[in-house]
């Protein structure tokens, strides 16, 4: 969800006692946990979809084609992802530290 949809749960935090700090660090772990998902989703799906390919190629182009999956390369993406995340959630986790605990609760 953006900032701006969640202000009134950001002003009812602050209100509460929630610091800067925690509400950037609650945005910024929500959007690396989410891209690293999508991260592992999609190496599933890659490293599920090339050993369909090397099989359909194996066995009805008659070619010598096997599979690989180098662990490396799994977990080099699965940090990129992590990585992208942490990039794009700085800037949202900053706006929402931002807020005034007493506009975001007025906000409609």
């Amino acid at each position: 969800m953006s900032v701006t949809e969640r202000t009134r749960e950001i002003g009812l935090r602050k209100a509460l006692g929630a610091t800067n700090k925690d509400i950037s660090t609650q945005f910024i772990l929500e959007a690396v946990i989410l891209t690293a998902i999508g991260g592992t989703i999609g190496i599933i799906l890659g490293g599920t979809l090339s050993f369909i390919a090397a099989v359909i190629l194996s066995k009805f182009a008659n070619l010598d084609w096997s599979f690989a999956f180098p662990l490396n390369a799994a977990f080099l993406g699965l940090g990129v992802s992590a990585l992208v995340g942490l990039v794009f959630g700085i800037y949202p986790a900053r706006q929402a530290a931002k807020k005034s605990p007493i506009e975001a609760l007025r906000y409609e």
